[in-house]
């Protein structure tokens, strides 16, 4: 059957319509093929300091793991220091001594740290909670990439107090923030600075299975009381601690490999949940998901009766477009190697988008069983899932299968496809696509540069749709004084990947963002300026040619100071075209017509370091046949290490001839961390369009690395704020649930 489908992907009449300007395409054409040129004939350059290895001592003992190093074998590792700033000395030497040495045994790696620190008073340190907002206080970072690759890693993050984040890398500029890897860190602080020992083990990375490894490896210091951010290696201001590229190496691992093949985590769940229109129940749950390690690369996740009680509920903001909000992915099970899946077509259109899966009109779908295959076979890049969901409703037991495959080109290119089915009783939906990228970090000596092309066709019940098509071009340079991004995007109108996400369809999309960030005025305090001459995307709907919609910002005035407080002046232009009246709220529509719109905008920022912190928005300008006036406070008040507050709102004032629009967002974060695994978090929103107020309490203790318990309360309102009685929610959801991992 797919091997029908692919063989209607290339041969069927789509008559694609490449008719798009074909001067602005061969525009584009000459750009690509300058820069391909280039790319060829200038040499390489990075920012390399000796020694630029680190050699990993392997021990037998028991490692007292408490973050202070004073075990003899800490002394005779080797040790690196050779740290260089980023910011805000390009080029001189880290401010305060930093040394870091590694040590492994059968379990896993233990890097020790030692961050000394002059005056032990200015180190600025605020969280304990698990995946804090390290860009905001002192930090170490650690960057693995056991494929050596170029492309993908792991990178690890601890701050003074112990707190950990983590996140998978994908490229020089994207990582999965959501990821969590089994791991753990020691901390102590002293006269001297603050030191650390960090534990990863194995069974959280992917690697090959060699008797001997060398690994990608890099380290970042940040000190906040500096605004400071030094690297080992790869200190461009071009690069990141995620441009694998630009890493040193981690050598002397030998016979190293998993020592458990197998993790299990069964679940249970108790809880009560009472709702207005069906009453009081009392779920009781249990399930698993069993990881297999079938070699070090590749990973096989197998789940039956999944739940994801414990994520987090979706912040729901007010909404003054005509278009859905998207909303991001925040269950683990569908998080690790999300990397492996994706296949972006722009302007946030995904092939596929895993929140399909196991949720339907709002609800949550209940997942019978699933299983996804991912990870590396020499180089080649494998994801594939299938996932069976339960009926609910009217909509009878769906299956949903991807399948997606890169095969690595040269350094840091790739050619790749996918393939999505979306089948149940009443039909189904079918996705195919190719994509192709190639991608240096070597252009003109030392910039990032990247050129893509991807193309997708949907088909229903297996047979080709006409229009049915989608694609896009775009070439990137992302860097430090430039960046810019040009691209065209085209979606045909019956483009219809059911198990992805679609902004809008049946448009053609023309985007340039281009960026300036000069490093000027230094005696005046500016760390850099940020200018914008432009920055717009135009779309025409693709049936007609006719313009649609229209954005651009120009940015003449903005900046970063040393200080790490910023600011933005920006003027916007936008046009909209309405062929169907825009309902913004139940008694105010804006009615047909064409709407060229100027506003203007300002925006003030502190730095986040601080105990209290603040950002400003003020936007103003027309909206449709009136105006409109935008007002975003934020707040944060870093109490202690132990209780952070975050305020958010955000108000609208809507003036039209049909009438005036007020709208209210508020959210509310609080966080009460009583050790870095045993916290209490709350989240509070209320939004005045959609007459939704939340509350979502929730208590996370991890008792071991890698096994979980929550504890959280979810109250929902769904009436005007002046008629809500606190003691009477529409919606109540309390839920108990322990997740348990056991290797073998």
């Amino acid at each position: 059957m797919f091997s029908k489908l692919i063989k209607n992907f290339f041969i069927h009449g789509h008559k694609i319509n490449f008719k798009i300007k074909l001067r602005k395409v061969k525009v584009m054409k000459r750009i690509f093929v300058l820069i391909a040129i280039a790319v060829l004939f200038l040499p390489a350059y990075a920012q390399h300091s000796e020694p630029s290895y680190l050699k990993a001592l392997r021990i037998d003992g028991k490692i007292d793991f408490d973050g202070r190093l004073t075990e003899p074998f800490w002394k005779e590792a080797m040790h690196i220091s050779n740290f260089t700033q980023r910011d805000l000395h390009y080029g001189e030497p880290v401010s305060e001594r930093t040394e870091v040495a590694v040590v492994y045994d059968k379990h896993g790696l233990y890097f020790g740290i030692w961050c000394y620190q002059k005056d032990p008073a200015t180190i600025v340190a605020k969280s304990l909670s698990v995946d804090f907002d390290y860009e905001s206080e002192d930090n170490f970072q650690i960057m693995l990439s056991p494929f050596d690759d170029n492309r993908t890693g792991y990178l690890f993050i601890i701050n003074p107090y112990g707190a950990r984040a983590d996140l998978q890398i994908f490229n020089f500029e994207d990582g999965n923030l959501d990821w969590n890897g089994v791991w753990d860190a020691k901390t102590s602080i002293t006269d001297s600075g603050w030191f650390a020992e960090v534990f990863i083990d194995y069974s959280t990375l992917q690697f090959k299975n060699d008797s001997e490894h060398t690994w990608a490896l890099n380290f970042e210091r940040d000190i906040m009381s500096k605004n400071e951010q030094s690297l080992w290696q790869g200190w461009s201001r071009d690069k990141s601690i995620m441009s694998v590229e630009a890493a040193g190496k981690l050598v002397g691992l030998k016979n190293i490999g998993y020592v458990h093949r197998f993790e299990l985590k069964p679940y249970t769940l108790v809880g009560y949940q009472y709702d207005q229109s069906t009453g009081v129940h009392f779920p009781l749950k249990a399930g698993a998901d069993l990881n297999v390690n079938i070699t070090p690369s590749l990973k096989l996740n197998l789940t039956t009766f999944t739940d994801f009680a414990q994520v987090e509920v979706d912040r729901i903001p007010v909404n003054l477009t005509r278009f859905s909000i998207y909303y991001p992915e925040k269950r683990q099970f569908f998080l690790e190697g999300s990397n492996y899946f994706q296949f972006y077509l722009g302007y946030r259109t995904e092939v596929f988008y895993t929140r399909e899966i196991g949720i339907e009109n709002g609800k949550q779908v209940p997942i019978w069983a699933g299983a996804r295959l991912f990870g590396k076979v020499g180089r080649s890049e494998i994801g594939f899932l299938n996932m069976q969901e339960a009926p609910i409703d009217t909509i009878p037991s769906t299956n949903n299968l991807v399948f997606r495959y890169k095969q690595e080109i040269g350094k840091q290119s790739y050619v790749g496809g996918i393939v999505t089915n979306k089948i149940n009783a009443h039909g189904s939906n079918q996705v195919i696509g190719l994509d192709a990228e190639y991608r240096t970090s070597e252009f003109l000596r030392n910039k990032n540069l990247t050129i893509g092309a991807k193309i997708a066709s949907s088909f229903e019940d297996f047979q080709p749709q006409e229009q049915a098509l989608a694609w896009r071009i775009y070439l990137d340079y992302p860097n430090d004084l430039i960046d810019n991004y040009m691209g065209i995007n085209v979606i045909e109108r019956n483009f219809d990947p059911q198990l992805g996400f679609l902004y809008r369809t049946n448009y053609d999309a023309y985007s340039w963002y281009f960026r300036l960030s000069p490093r000027v005025f230094k005696k005046l305090g500016v760390k850099r300026l940020l200018l914008k001459p432009w920055g717009f995307t135009m779309y025409r709907t693709h049936t007609t040619g006719e313009l649609e919609s229209f954005y651009n910002e120009t940015r003449p005035l903005g900046a970063v100071f040393k200080t790490g407080d910023r600011f933005e002046f920006n003027l916007q232009h936008n046009f909209d075209r309405l062929d169907e009246p825009f309902a913004l709220t139940d008694s105010v529509v804006i009615p047909v017509g064409r709407y060229w719109m100027y506003k203007y905008e300002i925006q003030l920022e502190s730095f986040q370091g601080r105990r209290l912190w603040f950002f400003f928005l003020y936007n103003w300008g027309g909206f449709y046949t009136g105006r409109i006036h935008t007002i975003e406070l934020v707040g944060g008040w870093n109490i202690n290490k132990n209780l952070n507050l975050r305020e958010e709102y955000t108000f609208n004032k809507v003036i039209l001839p049909q009438g005036t629009v007020k709208t209210h967002e508020l959210a509310t974060y609080l966080n009460l961390a009583f050790t870095t695994k045993l916290n209490v978090s709350a989240f509070v929103q209320f939004n005045s369009l959609e007459n939704v107020m939340i509350y979502n309490i929730r208590l996370h203790w991890i008792p071991k690395v890698g096994s979980d318990f929550y504890f959280v309360l979810t109250t929902g309102y769904d009436e005007p704020i002046h008629q809500v009685e606190l003691l009477k929610p529409y919606t109540t959801a309390t839920v108990a649930k322990l997740v348990y991992r056991i290797t073998f």
